[in-house]
């Protein structure tokens, strides 16, 4: 049957003016495509068509439901499909960077129905993450550097579900700085203990991962983390956030008390007096723990610990950067960003859940490309001495 050019126009006119005519025709054009392809084919090498199978895949605003041609041998594959498929790893990507802005797996789903006229499950949203949990796999298992001058350690704490039961759980951002004095997070983890096992058991990982040397760790006082640390970098110094020691402290007093004694706090972690030490900062730690134990006798306990010296390692260095290493504060900006995703959410389905997102969120954080601070070339190592 010969039809004119003009005869096709009209043809195709009628098809495409039908409901779902597009798609259709869409449709039509594909399958024959492939089937020309398959002759082709199997003039080439000698095969024989073997039937069909079916393939779904986005179209113009719907999912088109195609009827793929094979061959006996098996080794057909129509061009035509990698087309299709670089179009589908396109769409998982967007749909995982909607889930990464804040959307849930809902939310995605439903935005995606009215693209591509089927609305998608949580499940089969996020069963599309498979890409980005390799990508976040890869980026958890990445080599690092040999020497980072700083490393940071904080938590964040996110409704997580275990089972029946939703619990607020510890998720650890290891923040360091590199030679180059820009950033990169070198891990997040899961934490629902804070045991040293576990911590030794990271510290291993990192070591594993290329680590030989850290010159400061910054973190929250975790109970015995100073003894892993030592164990496993012996030349790292150690200081405890401040800001961690200060939130401590306001849970103790009364609410009348709290302005003075943060008043009283900020004049002993001074961080602006090039002539100020270590010595003279433990000693206004103890005048501060006399003052506050006669209102409140755990200050007592404070004072006579000598783990607390450990909140004065900053004045060992320059004064010009003791603000930026008296505290986990660089990680408590990230912390932020990971609370702005997770908001939207309530509690996330399981840890791996929570890993892939708050991992997205660490790896695309623009901010940490910049440089913090400017040393002299020939400057090796981190500490600054006057």
């Amino acid at each position: 049957m010969n039809f004119t050019q003009k005869q096709i126009y009209e043809i195709l006119e009628q098809v495409v003016c039908k409901e779902e005519g597009l798609e259709q025709l869409l449709k039509m054009s594909m399958e024959v495509l492939m089937k020309t392809e398959r002759e082709e084919h199997n003039d080439m090498f000698s095969d024989l068509s073997n039937g069909y199978r079916p393939r779904k895949t986005f179209g113009t605003g719907k999912i088109l439901e195609l009827q793929v041609p094979r061959t006996r041998n098996g080794n057909f594959y129509p061009i035509i499909l990698g087309l299709l498929r670089n179009q589908e790893e396109e769409a998982k990507k967007i749909a995982f960077k909607l889930y990464g802005a804040g959307l849930t797996t809902e939310q995605v789903g439903e935005l995606f129905g009215d693209i591509y006229g089927q609305t998608y499950s949580p499940s089969q949203v996020s069963r599309m993450f498979d890409y980005a949990r390799e990508e976040v796999q890869r980026w958890q298992e990445r080599k690092l550097e040999v020497y980072y001058p700083i490393v940071f350690i904080d938590a964040t704490f996110i409704p997580t579900r275990r089972e029946d039961n939703v619990s607020k759980e510890a998720y650890y951002t290891i923040l360091a700085v590199k030679t180059d004095f820009t950033r990169e997070v070198l891990v997040v983890i899961n934490n629902p203990t804070e045991g040293s096992s576990f911590w030794n058991n990271i510290f291993e990982l990192l070591k594993e991962r290329g680590v030989q040397e850290i010159g400061l760790v910054v973190t929250d006082a975790l109970k015995g983390i100073e003894t892993v640390i030592h164990k496993q970098f012996d030349m790292a110094e150690i200081q405890f956030c401040s800001v961690h020691l200060q939130r401590e402290c306001l849970k103790i007093v009364k609410p009348i008390h709290k302005a003075e004694l943060s008043m009283d706090f900020r004049e002993v972690f001074r961080t602006d007096d090039r002539n100020d030490t270590k010595l003279q900062g433990i000693q206004r730690w103890k005048t501060f723990c006399l003052k506050w134990s006669k209102y409140y006798s755990n200050f007592n306990k404070k004072a006579e610990n000598e783990r607390y010296e450990y909140y004065f390692t900053y004045l060992k260095y320059n004064y010009q950067i003791r603000n930026m290493i008296y505290s986990t504060n660089w990680i408590e900006r990230l912390n932020r960003d990971y609370k702005r995703t997770t908001r939207m959410r309530g509690a996330l389905p399981n840890i791996e859940s929570t890993i892939l997102l708050l991992s997205n969120v660490a790896m695309t954080r623009k901010a940490y490309e910049y440089k913090i601070i400017r040393f002299k070339e020939e400057t090796e190592k981190f500490r600054w001495d006057d």
